[in-house]
C-alpha cells in the first residue's frame, strides 16, 4: 500500500481494507508500506521495519521474513505502471495484479488506446502532447471540439483533469495536468450513460461482474464526486438488454485483447447503446466503498471471497 502519486492514501485505506479482511485461519498478513523515500512493513504498535530491496524481506528481532505472495494494493506508480510488477517477478514472488508490460501500457492512455483502436474497441477522439511540445490551441480544438476533456496521461483518481468549455480555459487545463503527469491527453467530450465495468479472474475463468451507473453531481466524475459522496454509483447499472450485452461483450474483450488478470475496472461512455472505452484501471479502488467491491458483492461475493480468490489466483 501506499506509492508515489497523489493517490497515495486512497491507497493505504485499500490495503487497509484488504488487511483487516483477510481470514487469520488462512493468511498472515503484513502491512508494507512503499514510499518515495522509504519501504516498510508496519507493524501492529506502529512499529516500522525497514524492508531488504534485495529480496524484499523485513528482519524482525533477527528472524527473517519473506512471503509467499503480494497483495497489490498500490494505486499509480509503482504499482498500477509496472514497476513493482516488474520488481516482483525477477524477485519470483507472485503478485495479485497483472503483469508488468500489462500494466504500464493499461497505465498508459495514449498507449493503451491505441492498442484497443487497433482491434475495434471505440474511443473518444484525442489529441496528445508531452511537456515542451508547442501548443496549438485552434489545431487541438479543430480535431477533439468543444467541450473537451484535459487528462493527464498517466495518472488515476481524477487528478488532475479539467472539462473545458471555452478555448480561453485550454491552457489552463493543460497546465493543470501537466502538474500530474508530462504527458496529457486531450479528449473529445462525449455524451452518453457513463458505466463502470468491473473484470477480473474468478476461480480460473473470465468473470465480468454486475455494471455500475455513474450519475455525478458535479460536471463529471472528477475526485469530489469519486470520494466526497458527490454522486451516485447504481449496481446494477439501469440499462437496457442490449446495452448491457454490449458492455460486458466489449469488457471482457479488453481483459482478452491486453491479457490481463487480477483485478481490472473498465470506464466507458455508452452512446446508441454502443460503449466508447475511456480508461482501465487495473488496481481499483478496494474499499468498501468503491466500485469493484460494490459490484462483487452485487454478484454474490463478499470481500474476503474476493480478495481470497485474488491471492489463490496469484499462487498458481
Amino acid at each position: 500500500m501506499g506509492g508515489y502519486s497523489s493517490e497515495y492514501q486512497i491507497s493505504i485505506d485499500s490495503g487497509n481494507v484488504v488487511y483487516n479482511t483477510l481470514n487469520r485461519d488462512i493468511y498472515q498478513p503484513f502491512k508494507i508500506v512503499i514510499l518515495k523515500d522509504k519501504w516498510f512493513y508496519l507493524s501492529e504498535d506502529d512499529q516500522e521495519y525497514a524492508i531488504n530491496k534485495n529480496d524484499f524481506s523485513i528482519l524482525i528481532n533477527d528472524n527473517t521474513v519473506t512471503f509467499d505472495c503480494a497483495f497489490n494494493a498500490i494505486h499509480g506508480a509503482p504499482g498500477e505502471d509496472g514497476s513493482l510488477q516488474a520488481y516482483l517477478e525477477l524477485l519470483n514472488i507472485p503478485h495479485t495484479s497483472c503483469d508488468m508490460y500489462q500494466a504500464a501500457i493499461t497505465f498508459n492512455k495514449r498507449d493503451c488506446l491505441s492498442i484497443l483502436k487497433a482491434n475495434g474497441i471505440k474511443t473518444a477522439t484525442s489529441y496528445y502532447l508531452n511537456f515542451g511540445d508547442p501548443i496549438n490551441e485552434k489545431k487541438v480544438l479543430d480535431r477533439v471540439g468543444l467541450p473537451c476533456f484535459v487528462k493527464p496521461n498517466k495518472s488515476g483518481s481524477s487528478f488532475g483533469i479539467s472539462k473545458v468549455y471555452k478555448e480561453e480555459e485550454l491552457g489552463r487545463a493543460i497546465d493543470v495536468a501537466y502538474k500530474e503527469d508530462n504527458e496529457i491527453i486531450i479528449e473529445s467530450f462525449l455524451d452518453g450513460i457513463e458505466v463502470s465495468v468491473g473484470v477480473i479472474t474468478f476461480k480460473g475463468d473470465i468473470k465480468v461482474l454486475p455494471i455500475t451507473e455513474i450519475v455525478s453531481d458535479n460536471d463529471f466524475f472528477d475526485f469530489e464526486a469519486k470520494y466526497s459522496g458527490e454522486c451516485q454509483e447504481i449496481t446494477p447499472a439501469r440499462l437496457t438488454k442490449n446495452e448491457t450485452t454490449n458492455t460486458n461483450k466489449i469488457a471482457k474483450q479488453v481483459y482478452t485483447i491486453l491479457k490481463l488478470k487480477g483485478f481490472s475496472r473498465s470506464e466507458f461512455i455508452l452512446i446508441d447503446e454502443q460503449p466508447y472505452l475511456l480508461e482501465i484501471n487495473t488496481v481499483p479502488g478496494l474499499t468498501k466503498e468503491s466500485i469493484l467491491p460494490q459490484q462483487a458483492i452485487a454478484a454474490g461475493m463478499t470481500l474476503e471471497e474476493l480478495f481470497n480468490n485474488a491471492i489463490e489466483e496469484a499462487l498458481k
